[in-house]
């Protein structure tokens, strides 16, 4: 009893003390530096670099579809815009053609039908090779943008430093169910504290998919590298967005935090698909956390000091519950010591987020406390163990029958019988290589499956 007792009160002690000093210094480092003032809006006008928006998009809703699509067509960006949608192999082509053939009307739009569904790096890479803008921004396609975020982020990019910027994410269904609500407190305080801190010293960890801007000649440096990602002898789909800032960092290139270029996208509103999901992120983040130790020598001392946070501090608050549990399951005795530093470091981060968001809403947040004890932390510990599976969890591909020749490099052939009538942007149809071996699928975050 006297070991589990003494267990959990120093596990708790430490996790309080890391969580203290990380906590703190992402606080201070997570308000705008002079550099970051600097980087804003321009006063006079200023030549714009010309982007391209790449859109995958499988099994998408065409609702959904037709709103990102238009919030992107709507962009108040005075250069030059392209916009490429890919569609990976959906099973729900004949849903979504009615919108493929609407935006096909706009000159800008490009609309690349994959034959079969090769999962959402490829897709990408397969808009990427075909495009040629200054700038590449990579959306979801359950994800609407504010009308200046391909703005924003441009001139953000104007430091030929920078290799990768994202925006600030919020949830476009919050209001939906209490778990949207609080997956979307979630993502401001991943913003606006976590992304905002590591911007202060130009290593942005994780540039999040559904909105994040790439210089073209960065992109081109690691694009082989990004595309053949393996680990423990298998290919690795899934975590894109953080892999390959990782491997922008690791070409010197900075990466930065843009908080008022603001989109919005879908999230789970049910357990079981925020699990699903948190149990892909937790893979990726694993896995790329390995790959980014190298870094850390190179980076400014806060960023060793956030990997310890989000690693070791997990660890340390495992250790710290499981003994309290087995404590009280073995002497019916509560660790008081644990459940009372926990109380009073939940209720002093949401007390804080509230002052600085100015909502009071933020003291809900309390709640993620227990779904992090009793969810998020078995979750984190099936990842670790199961770092080598690379199954999404997600909405799996319906196509079964492999490509004809899955060696084949990337082709593309054009048939003008599939040019929406009357309109301007041709429809290409493509056949990548995949490994035939299983389906691939997307992060989707709107998944009940």
């Amino acid at each position: 009893m006297f070991l589990l007792e003494t267990t959990s009160t120093v596990a708790i002690s430490l996790y309080a003390a890391l969580s203290a000093a990380y906590k703190s210094m992402q606080a201070i480092y997570a308000r705008p530096s002079r550099y970051q003032q600097a980087c804003g809006e321009p006063k006079g006008p200023v030549a714009l670099p010309s982007v391209d928006v790449i859109v995958p998009a499988f099994n998408e809703s065409p609702v959904a579809l037709r709103a990102c699509l238009n919030s992107i067509a709507g962009q108040q960006y005075t250069g030059d815009l392209s916009i490429y949608l890919v569609d990976d192999g959906s099973s729900n082509l004949d849903a979504v053609t009615a919108v493929h053939a609407e935006f096909a009307r706009d000159p800008r739009f490009t609309i690349i039908l994959l034959e079969e569904n090769v999962g959402k790096r490829k897709a990408q890479i397969a808009a990427i090779r075909r495009s040629s803008g200054d700038l590449v921004l990579n959306v979801d396609s359950d994800t609407i943008l504010e009308p200046e975020v391909v703005k924003k982020l441009a001139l953000a990019m104007r430091d030929t430093s920078i290799g990768a910027a994202m925006g600030q994410l919020a949830a476009s269904n919050r209001h939906d169910t209490w778990l949207t609500r609080l997956i979307d407190m979630e993502y401001w305080l991943a913003c606006n504290e976590e992304r905002a801190a590591q911007a202060r010293f130009g290593a942005v960890m994780c540039c999040c998919g559904p909105c994040a801007m790439y210089r073209r000649t960065a992109l081109s440096s690691v694009l082989d590298q990004y595309e053949t990602q393996m680990f423990r002898g298998k290919r690795s789909d899934f975590g894109e967005d953080r892999h390959l800032t990782i491997l922008m960092l690791k070409a010197g290139f900075r990466t930065e935090y843009v908080p008022d270029a603001i989109a919005a996208t879908v999230v789970p509103a049910r357990i079981r698909p925020y699990l699903r999901q948190q149990l892909r992120w937790a893979r990726s983040t694993f896995r790329d956390t390995f790959l980014a130790l190298g870094l850390l020598p190179s980076l400014d001392r806060f960023l060793t000091l956030d990997v310890l946070g989000q690693n070791i501090g997990p660890l340390l608050l495992a250790i710290a519950v499981l003994a309290g549990i087995a404590q009280f399951a073995q002497t019916w005795t509560i660790p008081f010591w644990t459940v009372y530093m926990l109380a009073v470091m939940t209720i002093t981060r949401c007390a804080v987020a509230a002052a600085r968001a100015r909502q009071f809403r933020f003291l809900g947040f309390s709640l993620h406390t227990l779904i992090n004890i009793f969810l998020l932390l078995p979750v984190k510990a099936y990842a670790l163990c199961t770092l080598s599976n690379s199954d999404w969890l997600s909405r799996g591909s319906t196509v079964k029958k492999p490509p004809a020749d899955v060696s084949t490099s990337a082709t593309d052939t054009f048939s003008p019988s599939t040019r929406a009538r009357g309109s301007h942007a041709p429809f290409h149809r493509c056949t990548l290589a995949r490994d035939a071996s299983r389906p691939m699928a997307y992060d989707s975050l709107s998944s009940e499956d």
